[in-house]
């Protein structure tokens, strides 16, 4: 009998260090938590072996840092919002200004109105293609969420875009031709945002393109292409990225925001967007998720 209550005075003299234990080192977390601001990078850590306390420093762990991450996710979007604001401010005022530098014009020469304003409508043109742009990147930056997505025919909302663009596409003599395996071609997407995809990137081969356009698909694919106008090749690594300057983009009317937003759209669609340039050719590829 004796050896038997030693041992059970042995194990409930561990079980009490173990508990003592527990309690020291909860006590210990619970200090560190309550004297840390909210804004630290805090990490905690356990020094008790054991499968509980490590598990438990890991769940605490993950959860300051994802309440960090809520906590600095509107910052990020504030500051890119400014960011966004001051960099294109120069794309909105040039527009403007011109608009209003031949308002002021025509009071002086009546008999060149046409000519005027038909110049006038051409910059409120551009200023409503660079506010729409801000407009629709500040929505994406104030919506995480991914885009609600179905199967769709991918051939109707491109038919739509470039009717829209007929003008424009007719004006610079370009005849977009349409390469697809068949009519009936199916992508995994969300109506609205692929037909801005299909419209920035019919937008981007007008302000890039050397008088050729080329749209290519086939499951789970689709391909722009066209020629690059003579000069400096934009970097395929760096082309969706926001202002990027290397691009003429910026240089002929656009916000350079056009090809940011479409690599938005498609990953919130759960695909990708890729570029390529061969020889004198630049490729946009979209690949759609198969979901």
């Amino acid at each position: 009998m004796l050896p038997a209550l030693i041992l059970a005075l042995v194990a409930l003299g561990i079980t009490l260090l173990r508990l003592w234990s527990y309690r020291a080192q909860m006590l210990e977390m619970a200090q560190v938590l309550e004297e840390t601001p909210v804004e630290s990078n805090l990490r905690l850590t356990v020094s008790m072996s054991g499968t509980a306390p490590r598990r438990l420093c890991q769940a605490m762990n993950a959860r300051l840092e994802e309440g960090r991450r809520l906590r600095l996710e509107p910052q990020k979007r504030e500051q890119e919002l400014k960011y966004t604001m001051a960099c294109i401010s120069h794309d909105i005022r040039t527009p403007l200004a011109g608009a209003m530098g031949y308002l002021q014009l025509l009071e002086g020469e009546p008999d060149r109105q046409p000519e005027y304003l038909a110049i006038v409508g051409k910059r409120l043109e551009e200023l409503e293609g660079l506010l729409d742009e801000l407009f629709l990147y500040t929505r994406l930056l104030n919506d995480p969420l991914p885009a609600e997505c179905g199967t769709l025919a991918a051939l109707p909302p491109l038919w739509d875009a470039l009717a829209e663009f007929y003008p424009q596409l007719e004006a610079a003599g370009v005849e977009p031709e349409l390469r697809f395996e068949r009519e009936d071609l199916k992508v995994w997407a969300n109506l609205e945002a692929l037909s801005r995809v299909y419209r920035n990137l019919i937008a981007n081969a007008l302000r890039h393109g050397g008088g050729r356009l080329t749209v290519s698909g086939r499951d789970g694919e689709i391909c722009f292409s066209n020629k690059l106008l003579p000069g400096p090749r934009p970097d395929p690594e760096h082309l969706f990225d926001r202002f990027y300057q290397s691009s003429p983009a910026r240089a002929k009317g656009g916000a350079g925001l056009g090809l940011s937003i479409v690599q938005e759209l498609m990953e919130r669609m759960g695909g990708r967007v890729s570029a390529h340039i061969t020889g004198d050719t630049l490729e946009i590829r979209l690949s759609f998720s198969h979901t």
